[in-house]
């Protein structure tokens, strides 16, 4: 459900470490990096904070509360006040963003992160599946993925053309991002000649297979410009879900994008900037025919999930993707999503706007 917040809340600090393909180090180490980066562009001690959520996945790691060792990243001594979600950490700044309206607290500490390099990510995320039908069957996030493509195909919405376009356009845009884990100039022809990985996929159509984390602070209004020169303000945040069961969707359409972009109001005022959760080439094709985004609106310039994935962050790096270009006087009015489960099973929109409250 949407909420119309009374209160005012802006995105103060962010952080992010870069997309690798594998962190030799422990998940605290990644995290550590971005909370003390975001703890210092504030300027508070980190005891100061009044709440702190994370977003991650205990069987990224194959371990139960995996997430509790985590807190070590942002002090457990003195206890500190936090929750966590087993979801991407752009839920864990829904929650932050709602906890923020009670009026109690002004300032809360969100951080992501994900290791997909010690495992096969094809072997855990079908867990997400419907348990009944999917699941036993292996049915992995690829081949859902796969399955949507020929739908797309065979519906005649889209080609393996317009999946190459897009990922030449997001490798192209990646190789300015010095997060990036991949990034390449290559053209349609090249994309298209290249072999299938699982058909009609091929592997640049898939996200490359990651190790990172990302941070951000957001405050209330009345101390926003005390933090920071330049608070980005969320405007608001929907979150919207289909059913688990494939066989229940149309999975050339993704209608709970399209519910949240209505209730947002995105196309009140101009879009300027887009960060999409684009796992799979497809995906955006989907995406872009919900939100209906208007001509001129760069999508993906930072080279979305395409060029980086740390699971259980890249959705919260959409944020920060868009938060950072509207700060820098790059953009005005932004639009960051996120999205978890099977083929945009579950959809989260965030919309962002630079200037005053």
């Amino acid at each position: 459900m949407a909420i119309d917040a009374p209160i005012d809340v802006a995105i103060v600090a962010t952080s992010q470490t870069p997309s690798y393909r594998h962190f030799d180090d422990t998940e605290v180490a990644l995290i550590m990096d971005c909370v003390n980066d975001v703890i210092t562009q504030v300027g508070m001690d980190r005891h100061d904070i009044d709440f702190t959520i994370a977003g991650s996945c205990d069987y990224l790691s194959g371990m139960p509360f995996a997430f509790v060792q985590n807190i070590d990243a942002v002090g457990a001594w003195p206890p500190v006040y936090e929750n966590h979600v087993e979801m991407d950490a752009a839920w864990a700044l829904n929650e932050a963003w709602i906890r923020l309206q009670h009026g109690d607290i002004k300032t809360v500490l969100v951080s992501g992160s994900g290791k997909s390099s010690p495992g096969r990510p094809r072997e855990v995320f079908h867990l997400q599946t419907d348990p009944y039908y999917s699941a036993p069957l292996g049915l992995d996030s690829v081949s859902a993925a796969g399955i949507q493509a020929r739908a797309l195909i065979d519906s005649g919405k889209a080609s393996e053309e317009d999946f190459a376009k897009v990922v030449s356009r997001s490798r192209r845009d990646a190789l300015h991002n010095p997060n990036a884990q991949v990034a390449a100039d290559k053209t349609v022809d090249e994309l298209l000649a290249e072999p299938y990985f699982s058909e009609p996929l091929r592997r640049h159509d898939l996200p490359p297979i990651s190790d990172g984390a990302a941070a951000m602070i957001i405050s209330t209004a009345d101390v926003a410009n005390d933090l920071c020169d330049s608070p980005v303000w969320i405007r608001g945040i929907d979150h919207r879900m289909e059913s688990h069961f494939l066989g229940l969707r149309d999975l050339t359409d993704s209608p709970s994008t399209r519910i949240a972009a209505e209730n947002l109001g995105i196309h009140d005022s101009p879009i300027d900037v887009a960060e999409l959760c684009v796992n799979y080439s497809p995906e955006e094709v989907i995406l872009q025919n919900a939100l209906g985004l208007p001509e001129g609106c760069l999508v993906n310039p930072s080279g979305g999930p395409l060029a980086g994935h740390p699971v259980m962050a890249t959705g919260l790096v959409r944020v920060i993707e868009a938060a950072k270009r509207i700060a820098a006087g790059h953009a005005q009015r932004g639009l960051a999503h996120a999205s978890s489960g099977a083929c945009l099973q579950q959809n989260l929109l965030c919309v962002l706007e630079g200037g005053d409250v």
